[in-house]
């Protein structure tokens, strides 16, 4: 039966013609979406949000208005179904491209009510595609490939569950400590289940058919086992990453890499003898296929071995595989076979017309699968900005020659209708209502985000917070609200019992901040400048409301409503209440260290060939062992504390990219360059990126550290390295050792015992580059008779460090940019005293074997993890 033809109705001209019509108009409209994505694409760089915009505009709107229609004339097709009624469909269809655009619209504005509105809508359109589905099946007769459509049918339910975790994850519902997992589950579910599942039970049919030889035998077969591994396997999945449990995450996404290599396995057996009917559409289905078999066997693999806390930023790094070389392609090979199919008048249009759509295939698919390689390996950021670039001239490639396709299908199909009589003429006004009801819906929900996002909060010129105009303004308030420079103000609003209060709160910061009300409503991340209002109702009760960014709470970000007996001005000192009492106990440096454990190598290597050195920093959370058998959280620059150590000469140039895969904003400020700090210094919001260029002009042992406040905590919670810059002339050591020092400050990063202890400035424990008492379970080694240079930098936040090494005398000393002691001076150095922010280094020569104790010379700093041994063998 050929593909285009729905079992079950005439295929008269008519009847044909109204087919096309249809299909047509839902194509103009994907490739309407995928053009928008483009441009979002584009300019994801300059707009807020556009990154976001272009990726659901893909596979929401393109891919998603794609799955919607096919699945529904598949399932016609393989269960020799009666067709569901016109009108439900072209409802469906309306109601998907008003909810798509509600979504797109509400995201974009900043309007939560929008957004839960279009996401809702999408529930319910879904929801009735799923009960259409599953009605085909009732009384039909069936078919061969029947077991294809369940795949159908668990992929709404994906879309579903996806609709769900992404209107917590728009409007601010999933919380900090819950956005990862659930934006793991959210891209899981969509991207394996809304599209990976119809894609995997159409290839079952459409394979063979576009190589144009005879299914095998145990296709059926092979495909009811593939969707029980897949469609089981999945939910596990999802459901396991929203809840943080690995190992069942693993479990699940096994599964369902088994129902994939399962449906593969019957794919790559399939005979190919003569010449395929689309040889474009064979080898892009097939690049597509392999690209998904890439992208699900490294989440896997990323998923089983990386720790918890990097897996999720590693397998997040896979989604622009999935997008361009998975789903991308897909789309393209499928619609270079399938558009001639629905779209031609008969055997010799579709020659034409698959013509048109496979001119410069093979070019097109070098292109575009050179892009996603270059996207996908680990390669300088050029490369990845080169390998977007390829597929997005791929995917515009495609357009181009579609569009013409599109119009010379419209054009046939009308001519047929100018010439059909009255039933065709309903099938033409039938035909034209999905595109017509999805654009005035999508037109109206865009008007109205805009009004709404635009209202500002006003209240139609009444003035609440003096209860003027109409209302009762005895029980009516409004306040004001400022979030900025780590405080609310104001810091307390009192109430009258029974007052009706709503907040209009205004980020006046240069970094992400919201606003959550205990029991209440909350706002969603406000960018710098953004706006939002509160309702709280009536007050009959004290109330805390804060920021729920990590830290930000402890550090002073809350806002208190009092109930009174009278309401007062809402104005406050802006001083922060916390409450806070000293927790944690001191770690026992005596205890031995896991058996996964890897000291942080000290050696130094020596300063990169080249003038300019080019480095990537990636802000992300990490668990460490920060000291024997205590674990704590980490905030990092590139997975560890201290960060990388950068090193170079005097005129050398450093260019890092500061990327942020956190959760939370940072930034990244260099002692070791001179540069206004307005904008390499500035706040760096989730998924943003910045290039920090300067030029190390003058020698020393520089500290780096985040520029986001408070910088108390980031700097703390690990958020800091060393650049060495060494100074001209430098003589030669027999081994160079890095020493960052620090302190420790046990508990939950940004809690308020963790911010009560930096307050107090009750440290834990100090440490040696990041770990206390590392060097004492892991000493140093060395030879005698060797010159050792040892450098030092304090990191603080608030203590120095005394180096001292026991045992030996340094004959040089080089402090902050300055030679205070050479070799061949007359005197000597037994320590090098450091103020936080200093660095420098200290040289000697280890007289014989034996082991030297090195230690902060603050016996309390020592005793409590900052010290480590040396062990010299002997010549």
């Amino acid at each position: 039966m050929p593909l285009g033809v729905s079992p079950g109705r005439p295929a008269g001209r008519f009847r044909a013609s109204g087919s096309r019509v249809r299909h047509l108009a839902a194509h103009v409209l994907i490739a309407l979406w995928l053009l928008l994505a483009l441009l979002a694409a584009g300019v994801q760089q300059t707009l807020p949000v556009a990154r976001w915009l272009a990726v659901h505009l893909f596979l929401l709107g393109g891919a998603g208005t794609a799955i919607l229609v096919w699945s529904e004339h598949f399932a016609v097709a393989l269960l020799h179904a009666p067709p569901p009624g016109r009108r439900a469909s072209d409802a469906r269809l309306a109601g998907f491209t008003a909810a798509v655009t509600g979504v797109l619209a509400g995201v974009w504005a900043d309007v939560p009510v929008l957004t839960g509105a279009a996401c809702a809508l999408l529930v319910a359109v879904v929801t009735a595609h799923l009960v259409m589905l599953v009605r085909l099946g009732r009384g039909a007769l069936g078919g061969r490939l029947a077991p294809v459509v369940p795949y159908y049918r668990a992929a709404a339910v994906a879309l579903i569950a996806g609709a769900v975790l992404g209107w917590l994850l728009a409007t601010g519902g999933a919380g900090p400590q819950r956005y990862a997992g659930l934006r793991l589950a959210h891209l899981h579910v969509t991207l394996l289940g809304w599209i990976g599942l119809p894609v995997l039970g159409t290839l079952f049919m459409l394979w063979p058919t576009v190589l144009g030889v005879r299914m095998a035998d145990r296709t059926a077969r092979v495909a009811r086992r593939a969707f029980l591994l897949t469609a089981c396997g999945l939910p596990v999945a999802v459901a396991a990453l929203a809840a943080g449990v690995r190992p069942a995450a693993v479990a699940g996404l096994a599964c369902y890499t088994a129902g994939v290599a399962l449906a593969v396995g019957l794919f790559a057996r399939t005979p190919r003898k003569q010449r395929p009917v689309s040889p474009a559409a064979v080898w892009m289905l097939a690049a597509s296929v392999a690209w998904l078999c890439a992208a699900v066997a490294a989440d896997l693999v990323l998923l089983a071995l990386r720790p918890p806390d990097e897996a999720g930023d590693a397998v997040a790094a896979l989604v622009p595989v999935l997008l361009a070389g998975f789903v991308g392609q897909v789309l393209i090979g499928a619609l270079t076979y399938l558009l001639p199919v629905v779209l031609g008048a008969g055997p010799a249009d579709r020659a034409a017309l698959r013509a048109v759509l496979e001119r410069g295939w093979t070019w097109r698919l070098a292109v575009l699968n050179t892009g996603v390689a270059l996207a996908a390996l680990p390669l300088p950021a050029p490369a990845a900005t080169t390998g977007a670039l390829l597929a997005a001239a791929a995917g515009t490639a495609f357009l181009a020659l579609a569009a013409p396709v599109l119009v010379r299908a419209a054009r046939t199909v009308l001519g047929d209708l100018r010439a059909g009589d009255d039933p065709a003429g309903r099938a033409r006004r039938a035909a034209r209502r999905p595109a017509l009801w999805g654009t005035a819906a999508g037109a109206a929900l865009v008007l109205l985000g805009a009004l709404v996002a635009n209202s500002g909060g006003d209240n139609g010129g009444t003035d609440l917070a003096t209860g003027t105009g109409t209302g009762a303004a005895a029980v009516t308030r409004t306040v004001d609200v400022t979030l900025g420079d780590m405080r609310i103000r104001p810091a307390r609003v009192e109430v009258a019992r029974g007052t009706a209060l709503t907040l209009r709160i205004t980020n006046a910061d240069d970094q992400r901040h919201d606003l959550k009300v205990e029991g209440g409503p909350a706002t969603p991340l406000l960018a710098p400048g953004g706006r939002r209002t509160l309702d709280l109702g009536r007050i009959t009760s004290d109330r805390t409301a804060y920021c729920t960014l990590p830290g930000h709470r402890a550090a002073g970000m809350t806002l208190d409503i009092t109930v009174g007996a009278a309401s007062g001005d809402g104005s406050g000192d802006g001083s922060a209440h916390t409450g806070h009492t000293t927790a944690g106990t001191t770690p026992d440096l005596s205890a031995d260290f896991s058996g996964t454990w890897r000291p942080r190598a000290a050696e130094l290597a020596p300063a990169p060939e080249g003038t300019v050195h080019r480095v990537e920093l990636r802000a992300r959370r990490t668990r460490a062992e920060v000291a024997p058998g205590t674990v704590q959280e980490r905030w990092t620059f590139g997975g560890t504390a201290p960060g990388p150590t950068l090193r170079g000469r005097v005129g050398d140039v450093f260019e890092i990219t500061l990327v942020n895969d956190d959760t939370m904003g940072h930034g990244i400020d260099f002692h070791a360059g001179a540069l206004a700090p307005d904008r390499p210094m500035r706040t760096l919001d989730p998924g943003e990126r910045l290039t920090y260029r300067f030029r190390a002009e003058r020698a020393g042992a520089w500290l780096y550290h985040c520029s986001t406040a408070p910088m108390l905590q980031h700097l703390a919670n690990g958020m800091y390295g060393a650049v060495v810059v060494d100074p001209p002339g430098l003589a030669e050591a027999d081994r160079e050792y890095l020493l960052v020092s620090s302190e420790l400050y046990l508990g939950t990063p940004g809690g308020t015992a963790q911010v009560a202890k930096l307050r107090e400035h009750a440290p834990d424990a100090w440490m040696f580059n990041g770990v206390a008492a590392q060097y004492a379970h892991r000493p140093l080694t060395a030879r005698a008779g060797e010159r050792a240079r040892f450098w030092v930098v304090a990191a603080g936040p608030a203590d120095g460090v005394a180096f001292h090494l026991v045992g030996t005398v340094f004959d040089t000393v080089y402090k902050e940019g300055a030679y205070l002691l050479r070799p061949g001076d007359p005197g000597g150095s037994q320590a090098l005293d450091l103020a936080p922010a200093q660095g420098g280094f200290v040289e000697t020569v280890f007289p014989e074997a034996g082991h030297y104790s090195f230690v902060d010379h603050d016996m309390r700093h020592a005793e409590s993890g900052a010290h480590g041994t040396v062990e010299v063998t002997g010549r």
